[in-house]
């Protein structure tokens, strides 16, 4: 098994800004002398004197002995000139995302480093490969992709490019773990694991608000109370700031060749052209001035629930159901699986959505009176449930639909009618792009669920969802997506489709 770095191993680390100044803080907790350089004049004192208050906060939390703190903080010091980094065992790069000026400095770094000193380089969506290409031996040259905050955030992302040597890919992941990180191997293609498979999170939302499916605030709270996500996809844009994230969705898109299923969002582009870059400038979806107030989501007025309600079969959001309305002594009876029908009352059939709209829903199984509920985490705990109406639906049977929902506990915001929803559809979506990733070799399963676990905090691996979901499922949301609107978009990686037909699960 390859050892991580000795703690005797000085570690350089070159930029001082946040991401550059938490990764010196993880280095010199773990042990490590470090030496952090930067161009700018007393920007690597300032950074260690933060690293320092922040070892003493942990002292003071009981989260470090005060003489572990002092220790750590003596382990820092500033370097004002490259010169100074000789005698590094690993030097961590974390400038500007310029290929250029990264490749410029690890070709200086390799004339003043001993032969065995790894380079790593923190960039988020530059290519290793590439990176390395300036290099006269880029077997040396590897990613570890730390998150903000890098003391906090547990996820590293060790990156190989072409030339990587496997040796320093696997020094590079035991020492991560050492440093008390969550290490995961990826390859170098566009936006590595995390980036890439989190696209979908923002374009599916982008594209049900293109769309009229419903406004910013409505949708992300379904993705939270419903999808168990932690932010809603435009609130999470507003924070990342619409400039970065817009940024990063145009690199990954541009670097697949224009594969639609990365198409950067017309409606971000015009946020990033009116300088409503989120709440760093005030303003972005929603708005940060101090006097507004935060929109609250759409919610059907209350209705009264059916005094017919069936419930079918023993689905997961069946059982769910059956157990909310009983906790609220709503009157209901049971009955044997009647095709993918969820429940009924008031006239109404009740289904959860499987990527068709519900009119086509409803034209295709003869059944006028159709409402679709979305996808949820875990029907049995979710607050809120988007649901969407057939054309052909009679207005008192969707009250009822809406008014069985209730009973059962669920806030209902009822969206246009869209295909899949706003849950399902991105969990799909998650799931078809994380199966990608894995057959395109750029990581393993348990490596892609590890990594949105842990770099965007996401409830469940997109993998695992899937498979809790049904992957037949996942295929056929994909397939009526894919027929509604006639992209590639949405085309059916070929691993789900493997596993669809050897039934077999991910996990």
């Amino acid at each position: 098994m390859t050892q991580a770095l000795s703690t005797q191993t000085v570690v350089a680390v070159i930029g001082a800004g946040a991401m550059g100044a938490g990764i010196a803080q993880v280095a010199a907790a773990a042990g490590h002398t470090v030496k952090l350089h930067d161009t700018r004049p007393e920007a690597a004192a300032q950074a260690i004197a933060g690293i320092r208050v922040q070892f003493e906060k942990m002292a003071a939390k009981g989260k470090l002995s005060q003489q572990a703190a002092q220790d750590a903080g003596s382990r820092l010091m500033a370097t004002p000139q490259l010169s100074d980094l000789a005698d590094a065992g690993l030097v961590v790069e974390a400038i500007v995302e310029n290929l250029q000026v990264k490749q410029k400095l690890f070709s200086d770094l390799e004339a003043l480093v001993s032969d065995g000193c790894i380079l790593a380089t923190n960039t988020s969506s530059i290519s290793i490969t590439a990176i390395g290409a300036a290099l006269k031996n880029p077997q040396r040259l590897a990613g570890l992709h730390f998150f903000n905050p890098a003391p906090l955030m547990a996820l590293v992302e060790v990156v190989s490019g072409l030339a990587t040597r496997p040796e320093v890919a696997n020094t590079l992941f035991a020492t991560a773990a050492a440093w008390g990180k969550t290490p995961v191997h990826a390859k170098s293609t566009p936006g590595f694991i995390v980036n890439r498979v989190a696209r979908p999170y923002y374009a599916e939302a982008l594209r049900v608000l293109t769309e009229g499916g419903a406004d910013c605030a409505t949708l992300d709270a379904c993705c939270r109370e419903a999808g168990g996500f932690r932010m809603g996809p435009f609130e999470l844009m507003d924070m990342i700031g619409h400039d970065v994230n817009f940024a990063v969705t145009h690199s990954v898109w541009r670097a697949f060749f224009n594969d639609p299923r990365f198409s950067p969002s017309l409606i971000q582009q015009e946020l990033v052209d009116a300088g409503f870059l989120g709440k760093k400038s005030g303003r972005g979806f929603y708005n940060y001035s101090a006097d507004a107030g935060k929109p609250l989501p759409a919610t059907a007025p209350a209705q009264f629930p059916p005094m017919d309600i069936v419930v079918f079969g023993q689905s997961t959001a069946a059982l769910a159901l059956v157990e909310r309305l009983q906790a609220n002594h709503i009157s209901h009876t049971r009955s044997p699986a009647s095709g993918d029908s969820l429940a009924s009352g008031g006239g109404a059939t009740v289904r959860v959505t499987d990527g068709r709209t519900a009119t086509r829903c409803a034209f295709e199984t003869g059944t006028p009176n159709t409402v679709l509920i979305d996808l949820a985490l875990d029907y049995s705990r979710a607050t809120r449930l988007a649901v969407v109406v057939a054309a052909q639906c009679d207005p008192a049977a969707a009250d009822a639909a809406v008014g069985l929902l209730q009973a059962a506990g669920f806030a209902v915001s009822v969206l246009q009618d869209i295909p899949g929803l706003i849950v399902m559809r991105t969990v799909a979506m998650l799931a078809n792009e994380a199966a990608d990733a894995v057959n395109q070799g750029v990581c393993d399963a348990r490596a892609v669920d590890t990594a949105m676990c842990l770099g965007v905090n996401y409830p469940c691996g997109p993998l695992a969802w899937g498979d809790a979901v049904g992957l037949e499922r996942i295929q056929t949301v994909l397939g009526h997506l894919a027929h509604t609107y006639g992209e590639d978009r949405y085309r059916t990686s070929p691993l789900i489709q493997h596993h669809v037909f050897a039934q077999k699960a991910f996990s």
